[in-house]
């Protein structure tokens, strides 16, 4: 099964940066899950879908999944695009309308 390397992005209800700055290590588990015949519930046959594993740098995740011989990916973070504005701009007369 393959895991996944990346750093978590902020939510929308987070106005910080809170939480982001950890790398996590997530298994895949696109393959394994299953419809349940009788209440329709999506079930696993691997509970390694349930796990998450909190690294506080990339290359110490890397030589987790490495030292464990679990495959893995990592995704890099994009930049993130900063916009700063002023309640003052709403009003301002050069504003696009």
């Amino acid at each position: 099964m393959k895991a996944r390397i990346y750093q978590p992005t902020k939510t929308a209800m987070q106005s910080g940066k809170a939480q982001t700055r950890k790398w996590r290590l997530e298994y895949d588990a696109a393959g394994t899950r299953f419809v349940e015949p009788l209440m329709g519930w999506t079930g696993a046959r691997s509970t390694l879908s349930q796990l998450v594993l909190s690294f506080d740098s990339r290359e110490a995740a890397e030589a987790y999944a490495k030292k464990h011989g679990i495959p893995y990916e990592v995704e890099m973070p994009q930049p993130r695009k900063v916009i700063r504005k002023a309640y003052a701009d709403n009003f301002a007369f050069t504003r696009i309308r």
